[in-house]
């Protein structure tokens, strides 16, 4: 026997079982439990850079396993659950050993009483059982690794229930035990076909239902490796399971379905782990709409986030999102399986020039590169397609030569061209045999090419034998149902090589230390309140932000030598902490060019700001800045990420057209400058109109020292807004003309 801890475990464990008819429920969330000592290299704020693999060997390959709550009485819900873990048992190669107080046999195995009186130590102990933390606090004591909770009524229930889970998560910190769920069920557990070859799709649901379309792929031909059901992710978590199966060799992509993110940098550390492996991570994340947010939270008791950093931080990480299960599948399935591309190019090869010409619209649109046929490549095209039809890209073949010897050495022709490294061939619909002997020369084509080739078969039916036998055949050639899933799925595969061919993760540039900066902006924070914009341009400046030359006073004669000094025309301002928009008070006057035009607005901004009851701790007297393009830069707290930075079109432009990019830090300069790629106003900074290119280095500048403030200043620095941002042009830098502060 195991251990000496009987306690009164056995009698209650028989009440619990008794009292809720040996129906196992459904779970919530709390936090994972810390693995090995070992240092880890933290950042700057203490946050770790690298993240933490669990191993999860023995989870999913138990040598011995124990069901709490097991039965064999026909008709309740434990039994069917009982007799699966005893089939995937038997498959893994693990001994089983059933636990009810009240049983001496299950499926004619010995059962134990209670967990003590296991006969061996297990790896996994599977609970069925209504209040999983009793069960939880014994299988901590006798050293189990492993345990799923399938009760439900934690987190996803409201207040007391996440209480309830954050109990759950508590016994299991520190404990050497890992825990899946609660709020799980049987999808690690299912059976996965053997007879499959190739690379494989491993698969990570917070929701079991949502994750069959991927699992059904493998009736297609297409192989399963894992399935992780996450539930409610009190211990293990999505992010453990991403790091997990990066590092699996059989695993070629990793398919993702995410109701909500328990910790955004354990997340982004796991996309981080993926991405140095070269291991593509597709995901359906939930929560673009409000509607989506609320079901998700109600289902499973999670932040889903705002939805706009949800995307940001997984494109910045190189976690492909998709929209739908379909997406999922086809998107998973091709990058699983699809060598490294040796170019760009993509072809498009079709019996019709209207189906060529719908799809080239369509893919162009979605960036695809389409490149011309060299002259030669065509002349070579044309020795089998007639002179009159079109070859340059899209490739329209006339039908014809479909039917005959020609069709190969067209798709061959095709292959063969250094700039092409996709071939996509949209088959809208059968017409045998022509359609048939397509099919099978671009099979026998793929198989003899290192370039993906891609196939669109259209037919609503999908019984065709050229399809069913035929393309699913195939290992080599990528099948798609519709012309959307078709250029998602390859679009994710170009892009993702293209960003892990070049990737350097950004937590090794991290800052370990804080800087000089950080020191001089310490003593400027003021716990829980909001800082005047004087106090907030002193920040900027700490961290080398330029401001425009400007004098604080308390006084119309201050006010009026103070202009003399920055230099006519001038901007005044009233100064306070607790002035957020200032211009719809009126506390703002420009274009300031005498001394009595000083000493009006000196008593206007006082008058104002009496009447407004707004305390001021003096006028800002401003150096005018006009010629430039206003953007803005800031840096906000969100609830799964933390610190975030924000640029974008600035002044009153950012209110209307909400047109900005976010990143999570840390990032680096290619970061900075692709979230300026990404603005709608990009091309203000090129210059429009005849208007000076604006100086984008200086930008990129200004947003990498936010972000060290970002990461620098994350607990004491609530919201930091620079808006505008004057960015000057090229060669002459960038001046924060007014900024707002908030410390936490």
């Amino acid at each position: 026997m195991l251990g000496s801890t009987h306690g009164t475990l056995t009698t209650d464990f028989r009440a619990r079982v008794e009292a809720c008819g040996e129906s196992p429920r459904t779970a919530v969330h709390s936090s994972a439990a810390p693995s090995a000592d070992d240092a880890v290299p933290l950042d700057v704020s203490g946050r770790p850079l690298h993240a933490d693999v669990p191993d999860l060997d023995r989870f999913f390959r138990p040598e011995s396993v124990a069901v709490i709550g097991a039965s064999d009485t026909e008709g309740r819900p434990n039994t069917g659950i009982t007799r699966q873990l005893i089939a995937w048992a038997e498959r893994v190669g693990a001994r089983i050993h059933p636990v009810h107080p009240t049983r001496s046999t299950v499926f004619g195995l010995t059962c134990h009483a209670s967990v003590a009186d296991l006969p061996e130590q297990v790896d996994l102990a599977v609970l069925l059982v209504a209040d999983p933390l009793p069960v939880i606090e014994e299988l901590a004591e006798t050293k189990v690794k492993f345990a799923v909770a399938f009760a439900s009524g934690f987190a996803e229930t409201g207040d007391a229930g996440a209480a309830a889970q954050e109990r759950l998560g508590a016994a299991v910190r520190g404990s050497g035990l890992r825990l899946l769920g609660p709020n799980t069920n049987l999808n690690a557990f299912e059976r996965f076909r053997e007879d499959l070859d190739g690379p494989a799709i491993a698969l990570i649901t917070q929701s079991g239902h949502q994750g069959r379309p991927v699992y059904t792929l493998q009736e297609l031909g297409i192989r399963l490796s894992h399935w992780a059901p996450t539930g409610n992710e009190a211990d293990l978590e999505t992010s453990d399971f991403i790091s997990y199966f990066a590092e699996q060799p059989e695993v070629g992509a990793i398919a993702c379905y995410v109701e909500g993110l328990k910790d955004g940098r354990s997340f982004l550390l796991a996309a981080d782990h993926a991405a140095r492996n070269g291991v593509p991570v597709v995901a359906v994340k939930v929560g673009r709409t409000e509607t989506g947010a609320r079901m998700a939270a109600s289902h499973t008791g999670k932040l889903t986030g705002a939805d706009t950093v949800v995307d940001a931080a997984m494109r910045q990480f190189g976690v492909i999102r998709v929209d739908g299960l379909d997406e999922l599948q086809d998107t998973a399935a091709l990058l699983a399986r699809a060598r490294r591309p040796t170019a760009d190019g993509v072809v498009v090869y079709s019996i019709s020039g209207g189906t060529g010409a719908h799809f080239s619209d369509l893919a162009t649109e979605a960036g695809l590169t389409l490149p011309t046929l060299s002259q030669a490549k065509q002349d070579e095209l044309h020795q089998w397609i007639p002179g009159y039809l079109n070859v340059a890209n899209p490739v329209d073949n006339g039908g014809h030569p479909v039917g005959d010897w020609r069709g190969r050495k067209i798709i061959d022709a095709i292959l063969a061209d250094p700039e092409v490294g996709v071939l996509i061939c949209p088959i809208t619909g059968p017409f045998p045999p022509m359609s048939d002997k397509l099919a099978q020369d671009l099979v026998d084509a793929a198989e003899q090419s290192d370039k993906l080739v891609c196939v669109i078969w259209g037919s609503p039916v999908g019984t065709e034998d050229a399809y069913r036998t035929t393309l699913l055949g195939s290992s080599r050639v990528a099948t798609f149902r519709t012309f959307g899933n078709c250029i998602t799925a390859v679009r994710a595969y170009l892009g993702h090589h293209r960003f892990t061919a070049g990737y350097r993760s950004p937590f090794e540039d991290a800052p370990r230390t804080p800087s000089p900066s950080y020191r001089k902006a310490q003593a400027l924070m003021r716990p829980s309140q909001q800082l005047s914009e004087h106090a907030a341009k002193q920040l900027l400046r700490a961290y080398g932000i330029r401001v425009p030359r400007e004098q604080l006073v308390t006084s119309a004669a201050a006010a009026v030598r103070a202009a003399g000094l920055v230099g006519y025309p001038v901007v005044m301002k009233a100064s306070g902490p607790q002035l957020g928009h200032k211009t719809e008070l009126g506390l703002v006057k420009i274009g300031l060019t005498s001394a009595s035009q000083i000493r009006d607005a000196y008593r206007e901004l006082t008058d104002i700001a009496r009447y407004e009851n707004v305390p001021l701790d003096g006028i800002l007297v401003c150096q005018m800045v006009e010629r430039g393009v206003e953007m803005v830069v800031g840096v906000t707290q969100d609830d799964l990420f933390g610190p975030t930075v924000t640029v974008g079109l600035g002044g009153v432009l950012v209110e209307v057209l909400h047109d900005a990019a976010v990143r999570v830090p840390p990032f680096g300069e290619d970061q900075a400058r692709a979230m300026l790629r990404e603005l709608r106003g990009h091309a203000l900074l090129e210059g429009v109109r005849g208007a000076p290119p604006a100086d984008v280095d200086a930008l990129v500048e200004v947003v990498l020292r936010i972000q060290r403030m970002a990461l620098e200043l994350g607990d004491e620095l609530s919201e930091l807004d620079i808006n505008p941002l004057m960015v000057l042009p090229r060669g002459q830098g960038a001046v924060a003309l007014d900024a707002l502060a908030i410390c936490r």
